[in-house]
């Protein structure tokens, strides 16, 4: 039987063609593609600007030094997420404080964080970084307000989110990576993500200063606009004025990530209809505990995460049957490097419980009705 993935790309011959036309014109890097890719998410998203970046680290560490980021440094985010969320900033020499989830979200729990906020004067925590698990949009609005009572900015981690939204107290759709209520939203185009560029990865905001600050450091640090050289010898002439990195994306995969960008909506409403399959299948059944999605908000699902009690053998039973289901995540708190910064096992319940329990199933816009039907009675068969 052919193998059912947890998540997988989708690509057209559009898809192949946008990048064959790219591969074939002038330019394979630094290109018009790039900036056309930007402004086409930045509409998706409805965001001022977008500066699109190598993958999502990349967006996240350039993230955190356009925020200025500066060593000791006291940064919180949750510690169910990928590394990479905490990663960025240790690269700046940034402490990273963790702060638990809620039970029912998996998404940072807002009163917790208020809570450890309270337990340090002003001005000790410089920021935090939400992660919009699952496809699960942070409650932007109500974090803002944390936020701005405690003097912090805000990177959101949207890697899992594009497309995804929450409806505000006065009926408003607040589009996830918007720039309303963070100062920068980080998204990624692994092949596994809603938009696939191969790697890839973009950072939207409303500030102008912040945008023009992300396209120096993405490209080491060096202009060559002549309104800000501090000398001009001439055309050739380019000034390296920050420490930067290399995180440019190139024009073919931006053309590949136009081309995708075109059926992103198409790709959310096939992930909500095989979330709603899930849920009806697992509707009421002992031992499975779905997600919890409020009314309120638009859920991007780009994992479908269930929750069992002897998880271990389900994952087991399922690869044995060609379903090759994944856990997302160990929470990162627990990884070694983590633990030598201090943390330890039982720092953060719920997360932890969480871990122990948590599955996520097959969820992408090309699993069959066949295929879903197969996974769902697989789990049943062994749930019963």
């Amino acid at each position: 039987m052919k193998p059912i993935p947890y998540g997988r790309q989708h690509i057209t011959d559009e898809d192949i063609q946008a990048v064959i036309e790219t591969l074939q014109s002038d330019f394979l890097t630094q290109g018009p593609k790039v900036l056309e890719f930007e402004k086409n998410f930045a509409h998706y998203v409805n965001a001022r600007y977008a500066v699109a970046v190598s993958n999502g680290t990349a967006a996240l560490h350039l993230s955190a030094m356009a925020l200025n980021l500066q060593p000791e440094d006291n940064v919180i985010t949750t510690p169910l997420t990928f590394a990479a969320s905490a990663n960025c900033v240790r690269y700046c020499g940034g402490n990273v404080v963790f702060c638990d989830v809620d039970a029912d979200s998996y998404l940072l729990d807002l009163k917790k964080l208020r809570q450890l906020l309270e337990t340090k004067p002003k001005g000790y925590y410089k920021g935090v970084i939400p992660v919009d698990y699952a496809g699960y949009p942070i409650h932007g609005k109500n974090l803002r307000k944390i936020a701005d009572e405690y003097g912090l900015w805000i990177i959101e981690d949207a890697c899992h989110s594009p497309g995804a939204y929450f409806v505000d107290g006065q009926g408003e759709k607040q589009l996830t990576g918007s720039g309303k209520f963070a100062e920068l939203t980080c998204f990624s185009f692994h092949p596994v993500k809603h938009i696939a560029t191969g790697e890839g990865g973009m950072i939207t905001t409303n500030s102008k200063e912040l945008y023009e600050r992300l396209l120096l450091l993405r490209t080491h640090g060096i202009t060559k606009d002549p309104d800000k050289l501090h000398e001009n010898h001439g055309g050739w002439y380019y000034e390296m004025q920050e420490l930067g990195y290399n995180y440019r994306l190139t024009d073919f995969q931006a053309a590949l990530g136009i081309s995708q960008l075109t059926r992103a909506n198409e790709g959310l409403i096939r992930r909500r209809n095989i979330a709603d399959n899930y849920n009806k299948a697992f509707e009421n059944v002992s031992g499975i505990i779905t997600p919890k999605v409020e009314n309120d908000f638009y859920h991007a699902y780009h994992l479908y995460v269930i929750r069992v009690e002897n998880r271990f053998e389900l994952y087991n039973y399922l690869k044995a049957n060609h379903i090759f289901a994944q856990v997302h995540y160990e929470p990162v708190h627990l990884q070694p490097y983590y633990q030598r910064l201090g943390n330890k096992a039982g720092d953060m319940p719920v997360a932890e419980n969480f871990y122990k329990h948590c599955l996520s199933l097959p969820m992408y816009p090309t699993l069959t009705e066949e295929e879903q039907e197969y996974v769902i009675g697989q789990v049943m068969g062994f749930v019963k």
